[in-house]
């Protein structure tokens, strides 16, 4: 009877009868909405009020229905469809605008943030975006686990828009984005990226066999794999790195303080330790990498072959008395603080960048030895380690004229202007065609940015894909939460509780 007296109940009724705590209730919920809606600007949130408004005080729709229910199997259902649903629903907003878990999956921004690092990543603090793929599994980047299928429905597609942020990408930033490259994929070589591949086996190879490669998919923007990296390079820059150090318009920019590299360690015949380079902190990941050879065996493959001191010494080694050379270990990576470190040991003779010693090489044998893929990759660039060639960084509303040096800048901006920006895009006998037009200038819509790892010589960044358009970015990390030491057990120190609730902010 009760129930039934409620239903017939006016509309003033239903008003007056509320209790106080369900006013402010649905108060604080509809200031939550406002509050959202001036933020975002999206005025569609508004119609949550009304649905509010009738779950806490009218209560003319029966919202939970299943709870009078005389079948206690189907109202325990419920409750748990319904606090699944709720809990999904909060995860989907809480992880859309606001804050995101991310794991550091590779050792490409070592030693700043380490692999086995959960990020806390604020989406606040460069702006959220808005879903551009709103038909999405939470929680779910682009595929879902144990289903391995879709996480989203491709269709509809919202155009960019962000929202207000609490400040903008500057340098030095450590920035998490959508891989550009991530928009074609090869399904077995997800690690890979599809562009390197086409370059390396040729496209016609990578599209036909679906039994090395297997099916070749697109994906939207926000539904890319997401990537970490540090921001050295912003919108309308120039810049080049050479010998390792970065130039923005000309002027060398600071290293990052844990910043790696590659280097070549001369001993007096020592073979560093293993507990050596793990106290150190370097990787099992890293550790197998590095190795060991004579100096001589290493100049020449054949440790029987004299070899006058003066090419020792140009290639940066030293030559003890009676022509000792020692040994070497190659590839090892080092801060400049594990250099120092290393330098102080009494077996330790020279230490010397992979990158110079590829230089020095070169320059004694007349061959250089030089990257493969450096971007942009369809105009066969090449360069030698710790360079990379001046290149201008688009910016919104700046405009590029295909005046001179045209397949070049065609190399460099096509994709900029043809995947990120969404025209069609022509070169054909000299002559740029945007949109069916001939055009001899464009002008940008995005901005740009240029993305590095601190692990410089085993980073996979813009050096070889390019760049991170704005509506990339995804957020910025602010704090570790975890770190897990993948070389470690439970019982033998796996948890690196030291980095635990620290800033992930690190210059």
């Amino acid at each position: 009877m009760e129930g039934s007296n409620k239903k017939k109940l006016s509309f003033s009724e239903r008003i007056k009868n509320a209790p106080k705590s369900k006013w402010i209730k649905f108060g604080i919920m509809a200031v939550l909405c406002l509050l959202f809606v001036y933020w975002s600007d999206y005025y569609l949130v508004l119609i949550l009020i009304p649905i509010f408004f009738d779950s806490y005080i009218l209560k003319y729709f029966p919202w939970a229905f299943w709870k009078k229910s005389k079948n206690p199997t189907f109202r325990k259902v419920m409750d748990w469809v319904d606090a699944i649903v709720f809990a999904l629903a909060v995860a989907y907003v809480v992880t859309t605008f606001f804050f995101q878990n991310y794991q550091i999956p590779s050792s490409s921004l070592e030693k700043t943030l380490l692999v086995g690092d959960f990020l806390c990543v604020s989406k606040v603090s460069f702006g959220a975006r808005s879903p551009m793929t709103p038909l999405s599994f939470p929680l779910a980047q682009h595929t879902l686990p144990f289903f391995n299928t879709k996480s989203y429905i491709e269709k509809p597609q919202i155009e960019y828009k962000r929202l207000k942020g609490t400040g903008q990408v500057k340098r030095s930033d450590i920035v998490v984005f959508n891989y550009p490259s991530g928009d074609t994929v090869a399904l077995h070589k997800q690690n890979q990226d599809y562009y390197a591949l086409c370059k390396e086996y040729g496209r016609d190879v990578v599209w036909s066999n679906k039994r090395e490669f297997g099916d070749i998919v697109y994906r939207p923007v926000d539904r890319r794999e997401n990537y970490v990296k540090r921001c050295v390079g912003l919108p309308g820059e120039f810049i080049e790195l050479k010998d390792d150090d970065i130039y923005i318009n000309d002027n060398k920019i600071a290293r990052p303080k844990n910043m790696q590299l590659y280097y070549y360690i001369q001993t007096d015949g020592t073979a560093i330790s293993k507990k050596l380079f793990t106290e150190l902190g370097i990787s099992e990941e890293d550790y197998v990498k590095i190795g060991f050879y004579s100096t001589k065996e290493l100049i020449t493959n054949n440790p029987n072959t004299v070899i006058p001191d003066s090419i020792y010494r140009d290639l940066g080694f030293e030559v003890k008395d009676g022509g000792n050379v020692g040994n070497i270990h190659t590839r090892v990576s080092l801060t400049q603080e594990m250099v120092d470190i290393l330098k102080s040991k009494p077996f330790v003779w020279k230490i010397i960048t992979q990158n110079s010693y590829y230089k020095k090489m070169g320059k004694l044998t007349g061959h250089k030895i030089e990257q493969d893929f450096v971007y942009p990759l369809t105009y066969n660039l090449h360069c030698q380690f710790g360079d990379f060639p001046k290149l201008w960084i688009p910016k919104s509303g700046a405009t590029i004229k295909f005046d001179t040096d045209v397949d070049y800048k065609v190399a460099a901006y096509e994709r900029c202007i043809k995947n990120y920006e969404h025209n069609d895009f022509k070169y054909e006998d000299g002559k740029v065609y945007i949109n069916g037009q001939p055009v001899d200038s464009y002008t940008f819509i995005y901005d740009y940015y240029f993305m590095m790892g601190d692990n410089r010589d085993n980073s996979a960044d813009s050096r070889a894909w390019g760049f991170v358009p704005e509506d990339h970015i995804v957020g910025r990390p602010m704090f570790i939460w975890l770190s897990l030491d993948k070389d470690k057990g439970w019982f033998s120190g796996k948890i690196r509780w030291n980095r635990l609730f620290t800033s992930a902010i690190k210059d």
